[in-house]
Order: structure tokens, then C-alpha cells, then sequence
């Protein structure tokens, strides 16, 4: 679900028998449980929210594309994208010019 493995969330009951202690961690695992739950109710009506004040033409909107390494991703994309036909035109020119300038052995 986080990108955690099976020894991670082994690693992670350990440290909270340790921390919280065997009598009070499934009420603590419940309240985090519960917090995260918020968290996620909280984002998903901030997102919506967000969308609908957008107004139209924004109903498909990805909140994760907000984010800075998204955007600049996407932009970097594009611009790699339409650079991609002048630089095909150069490695074939580059091939080209190679393939004249080969100089003949026995001259050498």
C-alpha cells in the first residue's frame, strides 16, 4: 500500500510493541488507522473541491499532476518530444557525412 514489504511491517509491529507497548497498541493501530482514514477523506473533498471551483473543462483534472516533478515532466516531455524529429534529421546527416568522408585504406 506505502511501498512496504512484508520485513518492513514485521520491523514496524516490532517497533511499536517496544514504543507503545502489547497492552495499548491495537488502540494506538486504530487511531493511526482512523487518522489515516481523515487524512484520505480530507484530500479526496480538497480535490473535488478543487475541481469544482475550477469549473468546467477540469472534471478530469489529476491532482497529481500538480505536483512540481509532474509538471516539470511533463514539460520536459514535450519539449523532448518535438526535438525528436530535428535530432533523427542530424544522426541521419551525421550518417551521412560518415559515410562520404570514409577514407580509403590503401591510400594511407
Amino acid at each position: 500500500m506505502f511501498g512496504v514489504g512484508m520485513g518492513e511491517f514485521l520491523g514496524l509491529i516490532v517497533l511499536g510493541l517496544f514504543l507503545v507497548g502489547p497492552d495499548k497498541l491495537p488502540s494506538a493501530a486504530k487511531d493511526f488507522a482512523r487518522m489515516i482514514h481523515k487524512v484520505r477523506n480530507f484530500t479526496s473533498d480538497a480535490s473535488k473541491e478543487l475541481k469544482k471551483n475550477l469549473g468546467p473543462g477540469f472534471e478530469d483534472l489529476d491532482v497529481k499532476d500538480l505536483t512540481p516533478k509532474n509538471l516539470a515532466k511533463k514539460v520536459l516531455g514535450d519539449a523532448l518530444e518535438e526535438t525528436k524529429p530535428v535530432i533523427n534529421e542530424a544522426r541521419a546527416r551525421s550518417k551521412e557525412l560518415k559515410d562520404i568522408a570514409k577514407i580509403d585504406p590503401d591510400l594511407l
